[in-house]
């Protein structure tokens, strides 16, 4: 082939290359007209179906007050520093990613001087599952860390200060087991009626009045929503809907007076509650020991409260379920009373003890108190006086007195976790314990022994019915429009007959002999019952109701001390102490410069189970 033969062959191929060329090209720039231009619309929309995020916003918990307005339970910011994982993002495998946010935050513990409080398992997680979403790498950071980050922040990319709403208690541990505490949330898409891509932890009530209002506290969740690639990176925010508040709690506790009940309490296991008899207002409900609701966000403090044997979890003033003692015995006197088969001047003789069949029963008195009538027998809380009241009375008609009034069923009160107690019969008896009901259980239970359990919360609450004359108000947390409460039952109790008992009780207190002389407080006239009840090998639990002012109350108390001395020895002091503090706060009494808060006494021989 001659040379321009050749040339000619080469000239044909670049010709016929190049018209392949402008083919493709034209090609690739019809393509790319039908997808730019032609079919823009269908595309763009179909980017916004697949890199719209839609993120939910916890809502703004409401706050918890007491009845004078004070706040036991708000929301304050906690400066975090948070790590925004999709800018951090690397090439290749998720592991590098993970691998570099571990770096960052090991760089950032350096510069806090503070150590991490994250593990790489943490990091994975978030990784793997909320990528968009800001990483809490260290929470609660103080002032000083918050300095020394604003002095090194831009060392570090993909890091920013990130704050959110904790739960706070101004109060500290008081009234802990009435106001409870939170926990974190995770709510899920089988919660909503428009299901998110991304849920941001909320606080949750776990118990007391957080847990049982949680659906008033709790606000309504906002949302967000985020555009991100199909690797995760976050690129802007398009839409916002800012959450909203939920409703405050207002209580019918008095802060000042359950901070006096726990004071008085100290380290003793008991309780204290204090109601106000004209509507069942709670004004105290103290459990000691108490717990510090702060602690229980770490899982080292939250368990040793449940390996703590004082049980410091349990609110004793409605969970606790002790036998009464004496303090049952202002019921049996009523019951006595309004059966006929006993009137105010029945005389019974006490000789020291009781005997049914081959069993007897001693009186705290071993030498005896003589002959009594009810109002004396009141004051010296006679055993053999009041179990012959029970069984001249019958058990039914007992049975159903403390049925009537409450014992051995829930108050209702607004809160979790309130125990029954028992009020034991021959159903009961015949079910548990294979026998049937005897003379013996019913002198048992006459003076408040046996079977029988009570609450303190159950003991207010008949305390105020003695109080106001036979209305007994369900006990109420929640503070409401309405200031008489809500009426469950009102006694048929005679003026006489009720007249009679709360004489009994006057003189429990103000009579030189009576068993609960020692809960006096000069200048006011106040009734109240003491109580001690054996239980175990020997132990006992320190009782004291109480009512005051005595012509028009105000208050009702019950107050429990486990493992103690006598009702009268250990419980009356502490009485005086707490209605000593109440009636100054009040303006009825004025304070005497050097008065003791309460009073050192010793054991008296023969008082130590008075009461």
């Amino acid at each position: 082939m001659s040379t321009r033969e050749r040339t000619d062959v080469i000239h044909l191929r670049i010709r016929l290359l190049l018209t392949g060329m402008l083919l493709a090209f034209g090609l690739l720039c019809i393509h790319l007209w039908r997808i730019q231009v032609l079919r823009s619309s269908e595309f763009s929309s179909s980017l916004d179906r697949q890199s719209i995020r839609r993120v939910r916003l916890p809502g703004i918990r409401g706050r918890i007050f007491d009845r004078a307005g004070r706040c036991l339970a708000d929301n304050q910011p906690q400066y975090c520093l948070a790590i925004y994982t999709e800018e951090l993002r690397q090439r290749g495998r998720w592991s590098r990613t993970i691998d570099k946010v571990d770096e960052v935050v090991n760089e950032m513990s350096q510069i806090l001087g503070i150590p991490r409080q994250v593990t790489k398992d943490d990091i994975a997680q978030h990784v793997q599952r909320r990528l968009p979403l800001p990483f809490l790498a260290w929470r609660g950071l103080d002032e000083r860390a918050l300095a020394r980050w604003a002095e090194n922040d831009r060392r570090v990319p993909g890091v920013d200060v990130y704050v959110e709403p904790v739960r706070v208690y101004p109060f500290g541990a008081s009234a802990a087991h009435v106001i409870g505490y939170v926990g974190r949330s995770n709510p899920s898409a089988s919660t909503e009626d428009n299901p998110y891509h991304y849920y941001l932890p909320e606080m949750e009530g776990k118990g007391g009045v957080e847990k049982t209002a949680d659906g008033r506290l709790r606000g309504r969740a906002g949302g967000r929503l985020i555009r991100v690639d199909a690797s995760g990176f976050k690129h802007d925010e398009t839409g916002d809907l800012q959450p909203n508040s939920g409703q405050d709690v207002r209580l019918t506790l008095d802060i000042e007076v359950q901070g006096m009940a726990e004071e008085i309490l100290g380290e003793r296991l008991g309780a204290v509650v204090v109601l106000d008899p004209r509507n069942g207002d709670v004004l105290a409900l103290a459990s000691t020991p108490r717990f510090d609701v702060t602690a229980l966000q770490s899982q080292k403090a939250w368990q040793a409260l449940l390996a703590d044997t004082r049980r410091p979890l349990m609110n004793r003033a409605i969970a606790g379920q002790y036998p009464p003692g004496s303090i049952f015995k202002p019921l049996v006197a009523l019951t006595a009373l309004i059966s006929g088969r006993v009137n105010s001047s029945t005389v019974i003789s006490c000789t020291g003890v009781h005997t049914i069949g081959r069993h007897e029963i001693n009186c705290w008195s071993k030498r005896g108190h003589g002959d009594l009538s009810m109002r004396k027998a009141l004051e010296q809380s006679c055993n053999p006086f009041f179990i012959e009241c029970g069984l001249r009375s019958e058990y039914r008609r007992l049975y159903h007195m403390a049925d009537s009034v409450g014992f051995g069923r829930r108050t209702g009160i607004e809160l979790e976790g309130e125990a029954t107690g028992l009020l034991p019969d021959d159903e009961w008896k015949r079910r548990e314990r294979r026998d049937a009901w005897r003379p013996g259980d019913t002198a048992n239970v006459s003076i408040g022994q046996g079977a029988l359990l009570v609450t303190p919360l159950q003991m207010a609450m008949f305390t105020g019915a003695l109080a106001n004359g036979g209305g007994v108000y369900r006990p109420r947390l929640w503070h409401g429009e309405v200031q008489r409460g809500e009426l469950l039952q009102q006694m048929a109790w005679g003026a006489e007959d009720l007249d009679l008992v709360r004489g009994g009780m006057h003189d429990v207190i103000h009579a030189e002999t009576g068993t609960g002389k020692r809960a006096l407080v000069d200048g006011v006239v106040m009734a109240g019952k003491t109580g001690t009840a054996q239980y175990g090998n020997g132990l006992k639990h320190a009782w004291m109701i109480l009512f005051a002012p005595f012509e028009s109350p105000r208050y009702a108390v019950a107050m429990v001390v486990e493992n103690a001395v006598s009702g009268g020895i250990t419980v009356a002091p502490l009485m005086r102490e707490l209605m000593q503090r109440i009636l100054i706060r009040d303006g009825v009494l004025l304070p005497v410069p050097g008065e003791p808060g309460g009073m050192d006494l010793e054991l008296i021989e023969g008082e130590a189970d008075a009461g």
